[in-house]
């Protein structure tokens, strides 16, 4: 099993992997409607993620 620090350590890094400009700009270039997609999608994922990590066992 991996502990909490650990869990953290990785969420951590997911994260910052991500740039914001880089993210908005490609968002921006690839249209509003897909951009509001993508936002959807990554919320709903980073949810579940910080769901599983912190939820019930």
């Amino acid at each position: 099993m991996i502990n909490k620090g650990t869990k953290i350590f990785i969420l951590f890094v997911i994260l910052i992997s991500f740039t914001s400009c880089s993210v908005i700009g490609g968002i921006f270039k690839a249209g509003m409607g897909v951009g509001i997609i993508i936002v959807v999608a990554i919320l709903a994922i980073v949810l579940f993620v910080i769901s599983k990590l912190f939820g019930k066992k």
